[in-house]
């Protein structure tokens, strides 16, 4: 209903509504307008921020089971091109597997490095180095320039040992090293493995290169 002049009169009153009474009604369906868009983006915020968080923990997070990440190191030695040298490569009892397995020409010592990472049945680890053609520099660079501990024989090979059990975790993978010589190749072990792993390993190496 309007007013001779076309101005609605608001029932509540009787009366048209003044200028004033039409800003003011203007401007809180403006306010209304603009608070229902705030809160309709607020929520979309949220759902997008929801959104990568759901993203992220799928792409991030992994599940608590191993990832078996076994290779065949045999296969892959005997795939390498390293001219007349053989790569130790021992066949291992059932329980053992290798995570890693690779070739590396010319390494910053200048000494072609054949790296194999053993796991143990109780999964603990050996580490196999193979440095052909290697130097004492090479060797104590392996070891962290750490001193020998002793020496002991596995299967008619002496090796020399290198104990650092008693440094805890701060000896990480060099825990216990084992190195020994057969012509121009280089051995060591080192790993947190007990020494029965460590003497199967060595006792494989040496069956292999010792012939």
């Amino acid at each position: 209903m309007t007013d001779p002049n076309g101005r609605p009169i608001v029932a509540e009153l009787g009366r048209p509504e003044t200028a004033e009474e039409t800003w003011a009604r203007k401007d809180a369906a403006r306010t209304a307008r603009r608070q229902h868009q705030t809160a309709f983006n607020l929520v979309i915020a949220l759902i997008a921020s929801l959104g990568i968080v759901l993203f992220l923990v799928a792409v991030v997070v992994r599940p608590d089971a191993t990832v078996d990440r076994t290779v065949d190191y045999q296969q892959i030695a005997a795939k390498a091109h390293v001219g007349d040298a053989t790569l130790a490569a021992p066949a291992l009892p059932d329980g053992f597997s290798a995570n890693r397995a690779d070739f590396t020409d010319k390494t910053s010592d200048g000494v072609d490095v054949w790296t194999v990472g053993f796991l143990t049945p109780d999964k603990q680890y050996v580490g196999m180095q193979q440095g052909i053609g290697a130097n004492d520099s090479w060797v104590a660079n392996q070891l962290e320039q750490h001193p020998a501990t002793g020496t002991r024989t596995l299967a008619g090979t002496k090796w020399t040992v290198y104990d650092r059990r008693a440094e805890g975790d701060d000896a990480e993978n060099h825990a216990y090293s084992l190195v020994t010589t057969f012509g121009e190749n280089t051995i060591v072990l080192s790993g947190t493995a007990d020494d029965a792993s460590f003497r199967t390993v060595a006792t494989a190496v040496s069956k292999q290169l010792a012939g």
